[in-house]
């Protein structure tokens, strides 16, 4: 391994807490710098970390800044990761891709006129749950794969947020929110998405936050579908559906689970990194299989160290910015899927993301 790779963060909400945790055991990266609009959060980052705490544009432009974090509010998304390829530097997204097809595009075109990576979250599919699971798909343990159901199905962030009014706005909603994390996981698993179509809809129009929760008694509008069900037809073949709810009080449905023609797995919450992974054949229930793929003991910033190496080797990084565009797209079309009533073709398509071994270290692997 050469020298880690310097990482400038650039948001230090509540996300950047689970990132900084696991930046300090990845011996690939090295943090050197944040920033924040809330001054006094990313100071109190700096302070605990050990780096300074500088202007966005003063980031950007630090030559010991060599990749940029973005953990910013989604809406600064595309425009932070443009500044940052101006600069010259990588990016590492967190979820969403963009807001917009225009967006996603532009940062499609930024990291190949520019030749510097993009990588996008989640990166929970480099974990031992999802990488289990596709391990499982690829050595033909369920035969040839006939599609999967997945469900995210809550009652909406008013319940626990501290900030949930973005949720019911304009690039909110269940499947831009959580739906990438179960898109990611059906495309590592089954490949790229082909054709969509989809109903949505929406229970209310405004939503009030609970007593006893953050922010109780606000009056939250509803511009966004909270209900929406798509069918999914991967290149493969494989046909997926796919269901995202902020209305659903109580559900018992699995998370994900995958069917092949001679078995099923029961695949845990691509939410997480890891899970138990359970597979059913004809004759006997479902058993638990022991880890046998993916990053051990994994969490949020995996990704970037997959980027950081794969940077330093020359190779392909796993959570990629065509994968990252390819979902995002998928999530477009089904949106307009369901608007039109109709069934549409995704445009893009992508490579899945080289396998994990079962391992410790993205650095190496």
């Amino acid at each position: 391994m050469g020298q880690p790779l310097n990482v400038g963060i650039v948001g230090c909400g509540n996300i950047s807490r689970q990132y900084l945790a696991n930046l300090r055991r990845l011996g690939n990266l090295n943090l050197t710098a944040v920033s924040d609009v809330h001054e006094p959060a990313a100071r109190a980052v700096a302070e605990a970390e050990g780096v300074p705490a500088l202007q966005v544009t003063d980031l950007l432009q630090a030559e010991t800044v060599d990749v940029v974090l973005n953990l910013t509010t989604p809406t600064a998304h595309a425009p932070l990761a443009l500044a940052a390829f101006e600069a010259g530097k990588h990016v590492y997204l967190e979820k969403p891709f963009a807001t917009t097809p225009t967006e996603a595009q532009a940062l499609m075109s930024a990291t190949t006129d520019t030749g510097l990576r993009l990588g996008s979250a989640p990166d929970t599919v480099l974990g031992t749950g999802i990488q289990t699971a596709r391990a499982l798909v690829d050595e033909g343990r369920i035969g040839a794969p006939v599609g999967a159901t997945a469900f995210m199905l809550a009652p909406g962030h008013e319940f626990w947020h501290p900030n949930p009014a973005y949720y019911y706005a304009a690039g909110g909603g269940p499947l831009l929110d959580m739906g990438v994390y179960y898109l990611t996981a059906l495309v590592t698993m089954l490949g790229p998405v082909r054709t969509v179509s989809a109903m949505a809809g929406r229970a209310r129009t405004e939503r009030v936050v609970p007593e006893g929760a953050p922010r109780a008694g606000e009056v939250l509008p509803v511009s966004v579908d909270t209900f929406t069900s798509a069918l999914l037809q991967h290149a493969g073949g494989a046909i997926s559906t796919l269901v995202v709810s902020f209305d659903v009080v109580a559900s018992e449905v699995p998370r994900i689970e995958v069917y092949g023609a001679e078995g099923s797995i029961a695949v845990p919450d691509p939410n997480q990194f890891d899970g138990d992974v359970r597979l059913g054949r004809f004759g006997s229930e479902f058993t638990a299989v022991a880890p046998q793929a993916g990053y051990r003991g994994a969490g949020r910033g995996y990704g970037l160290a997959d980027m950081a190496r794969a940077i330093e080797d020359g190779g392909p990084h796993r959570q990629s910015a065509e994968l990252g565009f390819h979902v995002h797209e998928v999530m477009d079309r089904i949106i307009q899927a369901a608007e039109q009533q109709a069934v549409l073709t995704v445009p893009s398509t992508c490579e899945r993301p080289a396998p994990v071994p079962l391992s410790d270290d993205p650095a190496l692997n």
